[in-house]
Protein backbone atom coordinates (compact mmCIF):
# COMPACT_ATOMS: atom_id res chain seq x y z
CA UNK A 1 0.00 0.00 0.00
CA UNK A 2 2.79 2.17 -0.66
CA UNK A 3 2.02 6.10 -0.87
CA UNK A 4 -1.58 4.66 0.01
CA UNK A 5 -3.39 5.58 3.76
CA UNK A 6 -4.74 3.17 5.88
CA UNK A 7 -7.95 4.29 7.85
CA UNK A 8 -8.05 2.92 11.45
CA UNK A 9 -9.96 2.69 14.02
CA UNK A 10 -8.73 2.19 17.69
CA UNK A 11 -10.88 -0.62 20.38
CA UNK A 12 -10.07 -0.19 23.62
CA UNK A 13 -11.79 -0.40 26.66
CA UNK A 14 -9.17 1.30 28.31
CA UNK A 15 -9.42 4.92 28.04
CA UNK A 16 -5.42 5.40 29.02
CA UNK A 17 -4.45 2.71 26.51
CA UNK A 18 -6.86 3.42 24.15
CA UNK A 19 -5.77 7.42 23.64
CA UNK A 20 -2.12 6.07 23.88
CA UNK A 21 -2.52 4.31 20.90
CA UNK A 22 -4.51 6.80 19.11
CA UNK A 23 -1.45 9.22 19.57
CA UNK A 24 0.98 6.83 18.61
CA UNK A 25 -0.85 5.68 15.25
CA UNK A 26 -1.11 9.75 14.73
CA UNK A 27 3.20 9.65 14.40
CA UNK A 28 3.30 7.19 12.02
CA UNK A 29 3.62 7.14 8.33
CA UNK A 30 0.82 6.08 6.00
CA UNK A 31 -2.40 5.74 8.98
CA UNK A 32 -5.08 8.06 9.59
CA UNK A 33 -6.68 7.44 12.57
CA UNK A 34 -10.51 7.81 12.18
CA UNK A 35 -12.39 6.83 15.18
CA UNK A 36 -11.85 4.96 18.59
CA UNK A 37 -14.16 2.46 20.35
CA UNK A 38 -14.68 1.54 24.58
CA UNK A 39 -16.07 -1.90 23.62
CA UNK A 40 -16.36 -4.41 20.64
CA UNK A 41 -20.51 -2.53 20.36
CA UNK A 42 -18.76 0.63 19.78
CA UNK A 43 -16.05 -0.80 17.63
CA UNK A 44 -19.39 -2.20 15.06
CA UNK A 45 -20.95 1.18 14.92
CA UNK A 46 -17.75 2.90 13.60
CA UNK A 47 -17.02 0.11 11.08
CA UNK A 48 -20.76 0.57 9.80
CA UNK A 49 -19.96 4.54 9.74
CA UNK A 50 -16.79 5.19 8.69
CA UNK A 51 -15.92 2.04 6.58
CA UNK A 52 -12.28 1.77 7.23
CA UNK A 53 -9.97 -0.40 6.66
CA UNK A 54 -8.63 -1.76 9.83
CA UNK A 55 -9.89 -2.11 13.14
CA UNK A 56 -6.96 -2.89 15.73
CA UNK A 57 -8.93 -4.57 18.34
CA UNK A 58 -8.35 -5.09 21.96
CA UNK A 59 -10.06 -8.53 23.31
CA UNK A 60 -10.90 -8.18 27.09
CA UNK A 61 -13.90 -5.73 26.83
CA UNK A 62 -17.41 -5.31 27.95
CA UNK A 63 -20.53 -5.76 26.21
CA UNK A 64 -18.98 -7.16 23.03
CA UNK A 65 -15.87 -8.78 23.26
CA UNK A 66 -13.12 -8.40 20.59
CA UNK A 67 -13.50 -12.24 19.35
CA UNK A 68 -17.09 -11.48 18.96
CA UNK A 69 -16.96 -8.57 17.04
CA UNK A 70 -14.23 -9.35 15.06
CA UNK A 71 -16.72 -12.04 14.19
CA UNK A 72 -19.45 -9.58 13.30
CA UNK A 73 -16.98 -6.90 11.36
CA UNK A 74 -15.59 -9.84 8.85
CA UNK A 75 -19.10 -11.00 7.97
CA UNK A 76 -20.47 -7.87 7.92
CA UNK A 77 -17.94 -5.47 6.79
CA UNK A 78 -15.43 -7.99 4.95
CA UNK A 79 -13.59 -5.11 2.93
CA UNK A 80 -12.25 -4.02 7.08
CA UNK A 81 -9.93 -6.43 8.34
CA UNK A 82 -9.25 -6.47 12.16
CA UNK A 83 -5.71 -6.71 13.36
CA UNK A 84 -5.85 -7.42 17.56
CA UNK A 85 -3.82 -5.72 19.91
CA UNK A 86 -3.79 -6.93 23.33
CA UNK A 87 -2.06 -7.80 26.67
CA UNK A 88 -2.47 -12.14 26.02
CA UNK A 89 -0.98 -14.70 23.79
CA UNK A 90 -1.84 -18.09 24.90
CA UNK A 91 -3.79 -20.62 23.03
CA UNK A 92 -6.95 -19.51 24.74
CA UNK A 93 -6.94 -15.86 23.30
CA UNK A 94 -4.85 -16.31 20.00
CA UNK A 95 -7.25 -18.78 18.34
CA UNK A 96 -10.60 -17.86 18.73
CA UNK A 97 -9.56 -14.54 17.32
CA UNK A 98 -7.89 -16.10 14.41
CA UNK A 99 -10.60 -18.03 13.58
CA UNK A 100 -13.05 -14.74 14.12
CA UNK A 101 -11.32 -13.94 11.29
CA UNK A 102 -8.74 -11.43 12.45
CA UNK A 103 -6.28 -11.44 10.23
CA UNK A 104 -3.48 -9.74 12.47
CA UNK A 105 -2.13 -10.28 15.76
CA UNK A 106 -0.06 -7.97 18.36
CA UNK A 107 0.45 -7.64 21.43
CA UNK A 108 0.71 -4.22 23.46
CA UNK A 109 4.70 -4.60 23.83
CA UNK A 110 4.42 -4.19 19.53
CA UNK A 111 6.60 -1.22 18.84
CA UNK A 112 5.30 1.47 15.81
CA UNK A 113 6.80 0.09 13.21
CA UNK A 114 5.62 -3.76 13.99
CA UNK A 115 2.05 -1.99 14.32
CA UNK A 116 2.81 -0.30 10.80
CA UNK A 117 4.02 -3.20 9.22
CA UNK A 118 0.61 -5.54 10.46
CA UNK A 119 -1.52 -3.04 9.05
CA UNK A 120 0.30 -2.54 5.82
CA UNK A 121 0.19 -6.11 5.74
CA UNK A 122 -3.43 -7.19 6.50
CA UNK A 123 -4.99 -4.16 4.01
CA UNK A 124 -2.46 -6.10 0.86
CA UNK A 125 -4.05 -9.22 1.93
CA UNK A 126 -1.35 -10.72 4.05
CA UNK A 127 -1.33 -11.67 7.50
CA UNK A 128 0.03 -9.75 10.21
CA UNK A 129 1.17 -11.39 12.93
CA UNK A 130 4.27 -10.63 15.51
CA UNK A 131 7.06 -12.70 15.37
CA UNK A 132 6.27 -14.44 19.15
CA UNK A 133 2.29 -15.54 17.56
CA UNK A 134 4.18 -16.94 14.56
CA UNK A 135 5.72 -18.94 16.94
CA UNK A 136 3.24 -20.63 18.46
CA UNK A 137 1.51 -21.27 15.34
CA UNK A 138 4.48 -23.09 14.29
CA UNK A 139 4.78 -24.85 17.28
CA UNK A 140 1.07 -25.85 17.09
CA UNK A 141 1.17 -26.61 13.28
CA UNK A 142 4.67 -28.93 13.99
CA UNK A 143 3.43 -30.28 17.40
CA UNK A 144 2.62 -34.02 17.53
CA UNK A 145 -0.66 -34.63 17.95
CA UNK A 146 -2.07 -35.75 21.41
CA UNK A 147 -2.80 -39.27 21.93
CA UNK A 148 -6.22 -40.43 21.44
CA UNK A 149 -7.66 -40.91 24.77
CA UNK A 150 -11.23 -41.66 25.73
CA UNK A 151 -14.31 -39.46 24.44
CA UNK A 152 -15.57 -37.20 27.00
CA UNK A 153 -19.05 -36.73 28.30
CA UNK A 154 -21.89 -34.58 26.35
CA UNK A 155 -19.43 -32.85 24.24
CA UNK A 156 -16.65 -31.74 26.42
CA UNK A 157 -13.68 -30.46 25.40
CA UNK A 158 -10.38 -31.70 26.85
CA UNK A 159 -10.03 -27.89 28.33
CA UNK A 160 -13.90 -27.70 29.62
CA UNK A 161 -12.85 -31.37 30.97
CA UNK A 162 -9.26 -30.36 33.23
CA UNK A 163 -11.56 -27.16 34.60
CA UNK A 164 -14.28 -29.82 35.69
CA UNK A 165 -11.38 -31.72 37.64
CA UNK A 166 -10.22 -28.61 38.60
CA UNK A 167 -13.53 -27.74 40.52
CA UNK A 168 -14.17 -31.22 41.98
CA UNK A 169 -10.60 -30.47 43.58
CA UNK A 170 -12.53 -27.65 45.12
CA UNK A 171 -10.43 -24.82 43.30
CA UNK A 172 -12.12 -21.33 43.22
CA UNK A 173 -11.66 -19.95 39.36
CA UNK A 174 -8.96 -17.53 40.36
CA UNK A 175 -6.75 -21.20 41.31
CA UNK A 176 -8.03 -22.36 38.34
CA UNK A 177 -6.87 -19.56 36.22
CA UNK A 178 -3.48 -20.06 37.52
CA UNK A 179 -3.37 -23.60 37.68
CA UNK A 180 -4.00 -23.34 33.34
CA UNK A 181 -2.43 -20.69 33.04
CA UNK A 182 -5.61 -18.59 31.27
CA UNK A 183 -7.40 -15.63 32.36
CA UNK A 184 -10.73 -16.14 34.75
CA UNK A 185 -12.80 -14.96 31.86
CA UNK A 186 -11.52 -17.83 30.00
CA UNK A 187 -12.52 -19.90 32.96
CA UNK A 188 -16.11 -18.39 33.14
CA UNK A 189 -16.72 -19.03 29.83
CA UNK A 190 -15.21 -23.08 30.17
CA UNK A 191 -17.83 -23.06 32.71
CA UNK A 192 -20.56 -22.00 31.21
CA UNK A 193 -19.91 -23.87 28.30
CA UNK A 194 -19.65 -27.21 30.70
CA UNK A 195 -22.61 -26.01 32.44
CA UNK A 196 -24.62 -25.86 29.36
CA UNK A 197 -23.47 -29.02 27.72
CA UNK A 198 -24.11 -31.51 30.74
CA UNK A 199 -27.15 -29.60 32.14
CA UNK A 200 -25.35 -28.42 35.55
CA UNK A 201 -27.00 -25.86 37.25
CA UNK A 202 -24.26 -25.23 40.09
CA UNK A 203 -20.62 -26.58 41.37
CA UNK A 204 -22.22 -28.95 43.60
CA UNK A 205 -23.44 -30.43 40.80
CA UNK A 206 -20.52 -30.17 38.67
CA UNK A 207 -18.66 -32.19 40.99
CA UNK A 208 -20.95 -34.66 41.79
CA UNK A 209 -20.81 -35.05 37.90
CA UNK A 210 -17.05 -35.55 37.65
CA UNK A 211 -17.04 -38.30 40.11
CA UNK A 212 -19.52 -40.02 38.42
CA UNK A 213 -17.92 -39.73 34.98
CA UNK A 214 -14.38 -40.06 36.20
CA UNK A 215 -13.16 -36.78 35.42
CA UNK A 216 -12.34 -36.54 38.94
CA UNK A 217 -11.56 -39.35 42.00
CA UNK A 218 -13.66 -38.75 45.06
CA UNK A 219 -11.70 -37.51 48.35
CA UNK A 220 -10.97 -40.76 50.81
CA UNK A 221 -12.56 -44.30 50.07
CA UNK A 222 -16.31 -43.88 50.42
CA UNK A 223 -17.79 -43.17 47.13
CA UNK A 224 -21.41 -43.75 46.73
Amino acid sequence: MTGEIARVVVADDQAVVREGIVMLLGLLPGIEVVGSARDGEEALALVAQLSPDVVLMDLRMPRVDGVEATRRIRGEYPATQVVVLTTYADDDSLFPALRAGARGYLTKDADGDEIVRAIQDVVAGRGGLSPVVQRRLLEQVTAEPPPTGPRLPDGLTAREGEVLALIAEGLGNTDIAGRLGISTATVKTHINNLFAKAGLHDRAQAVRYAYREGLAKPPGTNVT
